[in-house]
């Protein structure tokens, strides 16, 4: 019997796990650190401490470096997973908080909040490229599948701003309700979902006609409405027609139907749940709960919480590298 059959009778027998190995990164703001996660065993492998309030995490293109939004530095710092140290800074301007990153790896899109700009990194040159003006208290970034488009929040000026990735330059502005924090397109491009933290609700905006369709809005017994936050959006593409909203310090995330905009069920998590990624094969949902200094394992398919990590103080950020 040769060895492939071995191992696949060994795994049907349950003896060994066919290898699906995963890290989950976590920036914790109090701490100025990253929190490794080992995606298999669910446990904290390591702390690597970097700059000044770690904030918004995105993954380069090959998984080698950890891009970084060390907001109290008004940087973008780049570190080395392999050696697990910061080896340059990106320029961004103050207060950097979220980003997105081209498909080709090459150009970074930072919000800054302090200075009212969208910095746009040339990571190959590790240069600034353009600075575009938008509105007050810019924070989310989200990045239209076919890379054409870019939106921007303005959390102040209550504002997703359509930014032409071709031309670098605001095309159209979209009024939405109060401190909007993320804009997350759909995988089909067609519509872009932005959460408004004060305003209790998720606009969902046609992509083409930049015009809102429809406003989610969400109750859960026994919670005053103010405490009810939007804030993380993540879209599933898996087929399940399944988005997950983090709801900040009513401790919950909502699932809602793509099709039918309608909220199935509220999970408990940890207090003042900020941010949200799935694991790879999107079984797994991970939340950032800042007050509660954990980060929540949901099962999609059960619809539960599994467990909680303890990582560092304030979490904030979170990617997947599969």
């Amino acid at each position: 019997m040769n060895r492939i059959w071995i191992v696949m009778l060994c795994a049907m027998a349950g003896n060994i796990q066919p290898a699906y190995a995963y890290t989950i990164y976590v920036s914790n703001e109090k701490d100025n650190t990253i929190s490794v996660i080992d995606g298999d065993s669910l446990e904290v492998t390591d702390t690597i401490e970097v700059g000044e309030r770690p904030r918004g995490i995105v993954l380069s293109n090959d998984g080698k470096y950890l891009y970084i939004c060390a907001s109290d530095d008004d940087h973008i710092e780049v570190l080395d997973l392999q050696s697990k140290q910061v080896i340059y800074n990106l320029p961004s301007g103050p207060d950097p908080e979220l980003m997105s990153l081209s498909a080709d790896g090459s150009l970074l899109f930072v919000a800054n909040e302090d200075d009212n700009m969208v910095t746009v990194i040339d990571t190959v040159q590790r240069s600034k490229l353009v600075e575009i003006p938008v509105g007050i208290e810019p924070e989310g970034i989200g990045l239209s599948p076919d890379g054409k488009w870019l939106v921007s929040t303005s959390e102040t000026t209550n504002m997703a701003h359509f930014i032409d990735t071709a031309s670098l330059k605001i095309i159209d502005n979209v009024l939405v309700d109060a401190r909007p924090r993320v804009a997350q397109y759909t995988p089909d491009g067609k519509e872009v979902w932005v959460s408004s933290e004060i305003g209790g609700t998720v606009s969902i905006i046609d992509a083409a006609s930049r015009e809102i369709k429809h406003k989610i809005e969400f109750a859960v017994a026994g919670l005053r409405p103010e405490s009810i936050q939007p804030v993380g959006i993540k879209i599933a593409a898996d087929g399940s027609n399944k988005a997950y909203i983090a709801l900040g310090p009513s401790a919950r995330v909502a699932v809602v139907d793509t099709t039918s905009y309608a909220v199935e069920k509220y999970l408990l998590v940890g207090p003042r749940v900020w941010n949200l990624e799935f694991s790879p094969d999107q079984k797994r949902l991970f939340t950032t709960n800042g007050v509660g200094g954990d980060v929540s394992v949901i099962d999609l398919q059960k619809q539960k919480v599994l467990k909680s990590i303890k990582v560092g103080r304030l979490p904030w950020g979170i990617a997947v590298n599969p």
